[in-house]
């Protein structure tokens, strides 16, 4: 997609064009048709019948300051822009007659007249003449469906041409406002972007022999080094190159390509063509815009956007020190987008991913330091007394076979004095053996208060009382019973021991 910033001029209702290169942001040149779907930025001049569009079909997203304004031949002083996300460098151009300085654009000098398109626009959407009859009316309710949808072919009379609806006529309904990111690139960085029709991993893998193409193709000079600011990955298999060019003079010293220099050289048609056979599919500049061009963008609504529309944006704009509101038409161009974020998101994500892992690798050296820290301390308290043991055999071997100095028999004065009094019972060692026996003392009424008990409450202990009394009673009531199943037990018993007796008389 292209943004054209241009000042047309011409006569009877044509207009000089210069075509904008595709997917970029044209110059403020004398367009005023841009190929594919370019956005024009344009205030027609004309000195013939001009109107809402201008003379000529712009097939262009029109940013224009005027809907078919006109000065005699006056020509508005433009300035340029590179191409798609990048903005170039400012083109000057002076046209054949008088040249307007009230701004970038020329002021119009005439009152507007209605152009040809918009009355056959109008005519196409209301009023055809096409069959005489009442099918004119399904015939213009069929051209504003057509005109809403942003494509197909409006009939509405039979000696003119049918009306050409695109996605950039004023009443599509697909059209949307979102914004961009401006670069804050200089031009004397000489940042220039190649979208290359290539995946990223063949671009690295290839990144030495890209770079020595690139060097052929700007003639090989051994002036000249290519350099590689960075890789980007884009929807559809397609990477983004930034590239900069180094330019070394014969005193040794050597600055960068301005930006706008080499755009130019790689616009040139058989540069272009060999860049094509290298896979590149766009080139642009990556430069910043000035506060004036960012004035008169933001003033004038592209064409076909209504300018509620277009204020609001401006309004909601998150950052307008960073974002610029940029239109978007039809549905490719959400579709293009919404790729262009889930790449970003997905970036994005790895990014996170890749800082996560590290924060995880840098907690485990911490870990690790930490161990080894206090490991290290331990071994340097141990190192320390054994130095101290060592430093006092050298000392004691060093000192044998010496009579006891002045100082050292101070030394042990003083220490048999400080013996003493630790050893007097009034003094230090018996307040030491009453701390100790009143520390034992503690520990073991600590270690008796710390006994479990267990305390149960009234009411509770009530009620276990009379549970376990219930049971009490319930046992002795069983026991009553089997005392009286005894009993009766022995009774038949007993009766059958006489039962026998009595059986083995008879027989006998």
């Amino acid at each position: 997609m292209a943004f054209n910033f241009g000042a047309p001029s011409g006569t009877s209702g044509t207009a000089a064009a210069t075509a904008a290169p595709a997917g970029g942001f044209g110059g403020f040149g004398t367009t005023s048709t841009t190929a594919g779907s370019a956005f024009s930025f344009s205030a027609p001049t004309n000195t013939g019948t001009t109107g809402l569009f201008g003379g000529t079909q712009n097939k262009g997203f029109g940013f224009g300051t005027g809907f078919g304004t006109t000065t005699g031949t006056s020509t508005g002083l433009g300035t340029g822009l590179g191409t798609g996300l990048g903005f170039g460098g400012f083109n000057t151009q002076q046209q054949q007659q008088q040249t307007t300085l009230g701004g970038l654009f020329s002021q119009p000098t005439q009152a507007p007249t209605q152009s040809n398109q918009l009355i056959n626009t109008a005519s196409a959407l209301s009023a055809p003449t096409l069959l005489g009859d009442e099918r004119d009316a399904i015939l213009a309710k069929w051209n504003q469906l057509q005109a809403f949808w942003g494509t197909g072919k409006g009939y509405f009379n039979n000696n003119i041409p049918p009306v050409e609806f695109t996605q950039e006529n004023p009443f599509c309904r697909f059209k949307a406002v979102g914004y961009s990111c401006m670069p804050s690139n200089k031009d004397e960085d000489g940042l220039v972007v190649l979208v290359f029709n290539k995946k990223e991993t063949e671009i690295r893998s290839q990144q030495q022999q890209l770079v020595e193409s690139l060097h052929k193709v700007l003639g090989g000079s051994q002036t000249l080094t290519v350099n590689v600011e960075g890789t980007k990955t884009l929807p559809d298999d397609q990477t983004e190159v930034v590239i900069y060019v180094v330019e070394r003079s014969p005193n040794g010293t050597s600055r960068r390509v301005p930006a706008t220099t080499l755009y130019a050289h790689f616009e040139q048609a058989n540069i272009k063509t060999q860049l094509q056979q290298l896979g590149v599919t766009l080139s642009m500049t990556r430069t910043e815009l000035s506060p004036a061009q960012i004035k008169q963008l933001l003033q004038n609504p592209p064409a076909g956007v209504d300018p509620i529309i277009w204020e609001q944006a401006k309004v909601d704009n998150p950052d307008s020190e960073k974002l610029i509101p940029v239109p978007m038409v039809g549905f490719k161009e959400l579709l293009r987008r919404l790729k262009v974020q889930d790449q970003m998101t997905k970036q994005h994500q790895t990014r996170l991913d890749i800082i996560s892992e590290d924060i995880s690798e840098l907690q485990k050296n911490q870990t690790t330091s930490v161990a080894k820290i206090a490991q290290y301390k331990r071994k340097l308290m141990d190192l320390s007394h054994r130095t101290l043991q060592v430093l006092i055999k050298q000392e004691i071997q060093r000192k044998s076979g010496y009579a006891i100095q002045a100082d050292e028999e101070q030394l042990r004065v003083q220490l048999d004095t400080i013996q003493g009094e630790l050893n007097a019972p009034t003094q230090f060692k018996g307040r030491l053996n009453e701390l100790m026996s009143q520390i034992r003392m503690q520990n073991h009424f600590g270690a008796v208060r710390s006994e479990e008990r267990y305390y149960i409450d009234a009411d509770l202990l009530r009620e276990i009382k009379q549970h376990l009394k219930q049971q009490q009673e319930g046992l002795s009531h069983l026991i009553s019973i089997i005392k009286d199943d005894l009993e009766d037990i022995k009774l038949v018993e007993h009766g059958l021991n006489e039962t026998i007796h009595i059986r083995g008389g008879v027989f006998s």
